[in-house]
């Protein structure tokens, strides 16, 4: 299935929305970051997602500039659509996975690479907090023993600690402002008062009962470390891979009123799978390790989900390709993906539900069957829809 129109080769940028704009438009990529204390795994974990050589090694502060991996999204609906279509090429689709250096406690006051640490952490939009869950005599922990509980809490106060730099510093205005009476500036203290008070409580901003409508106007403009979505990556060794292990339950105690994913993984082991030659080795492999896929393929996916996005296929016999688009985008939102003037100019959409285009086989027999829908500027884009949009400029 194709588009109507010239065929404009562009490059896929993700992004968020931006607010206001006639146009939604994506302006920047969206990263997630893999973060946590030294000597966790981070840095063998990106290059098993990514393929990069970062470098790794057992001593802290191994990874000083952050790495930036462009990581494959597993999906098996392109793949199948790949082989009903018999495309020239398939182009799946990616999100951005960065590694960053490890943090220490004291941090938000310049300890170790702390500044460079939150800098970096700030640009991204989601979080792989990475934690130790296995023991190795041979590999050194910063602090001499293993606790993922205590390292998680580290991270913690030290982000806590500069989300309450940034709200104090927000206080400072808008009290100066609410002294005079002002009705908005009475509701925005109101709010950044609750979430000093549960910062200073030892709760991150993702956590403190807030509206929607006051997290749009009021703390997602601050840009808090603590509000942004975060899944905990519990390394532990093979024998633990398809079960986890003691340590994994207490990190999921422990981030129970967080409504964090907890996702476990063997990373050294899924390090070595990567390096198997045949898709055959590495199945036998991962079958006697009790799993049915890579942990790492589960963890692409389900920063892809943290990150809110969502794909929507084309498919025609030039190309296969797999869009990323926020959740939520509107048909015109989605057409903009591929270029700007199909958002301007957009008509309709022709869409395909992945599963009837499987079930029958190609576009023409989905056609037969009546099940192409024809929708218009209003349509929500659902995951998996195969769409063909009619537009004029």
């Amino acid at each position: 299935m194709g588009w109507n129109g010239e065929n404009v080769q562009l490059s896929l940028i993700f992004a968020t929305a931006k607010k206001n704009s006639q146009f939604f438009k994506f302006s920047e990529r969206m990263k997630a970051g893999i973060v946590g204390m030294p000597n966790v795994g981070k840095s063998t974990l990106f290059n098993c997602l990514s393929n990069a050589k970062a470098q790794s090694a057992n001593f802290p502060f191994c990874t000083i500039e952050p790495n930036i991996g462009v990581v494959i999204v597993p999906d098996h609906r392109l793949e199948k659509l790949e082989e009903l279509v018999n495309p020239e090429r398939v182009l799946p689709a990616t999100v951005d996975i960065v590694d960053i250096a490890g943090l220490v406690k004291g941090a938000s006051e310049g300890e170790g690479l702390g500044n460079q640490f939150l800098g970096n952490i700030r640009e991204t939009d989601a979080i792989l907090h990475v934690l130790r869950c296995f023991d190795n005599d041979n590999i050194a922990h910063v602090d001499g023993s293993i606790d993922p509980v205590r390292d998680k809490e580290i991270i913690d106060i030290e982000l806590q600690l500069k989300d309450l730099e940034t709200v104090e510093n927000r206080l400072e205005k808008v009290f100066r402002a609410a002294r005079t009476g002002n009705k908005e500036a009475l509701n925005e203290q109101k709010v950044l008062i609750k979430v000093k008070t549960g910062l200073e409580g030892g709760n991150s901003v993702r956590a403190i009962d807030l509206t929607e409508s006051e997290r749009e106007e009021y703390t997602d403009p601050l840009l808090f470390i603590t509000d942004k979505p975060v899944m905990y990556v519990c390394n532990v060794d093979e024998n633990a891979a398809a079960t986890g292990n003691d340590y994994v339950e207490k990190v999921r105690a422990s981030v129970a009123n967080e409504k964090a994913e907890v996702l476990v993984l063997a990373v050294s082991t899924e390090a070595e799978i990567t390096e198997l030659g045949t898709y055959e080795e590495r199945q036998m492999f991962l079958e006697d390790l009790g799993l049915d896929e890579p942990g790492s393929a589960k963890l692409i996916r389900s920063a892809y989900r943290l990150l809110k996005l969502q794909t929507y296929f084309t498919a025609g016999e030039k190309e296969v390709r797999a869009w990323t688009i926020p959740v939520g985008a509107t048909a015109p939102q989605a057409a903009g993906v591929i270029h700007t003037d199909f958002e301007k100019g957009f008509i309709r959409a022709e869409v395909i539900k992945y599963h009837d285009f499987a079930n029958y086989g190609s576009e023409a027999k989905v056609r037969e069957a009546g099940k192409l829908g024809i929708e218009g500027k209003e349509y929500i884009v659902q995951d998996g829809d195969v769409m063909h949009f009619r537009f004029n400029v």
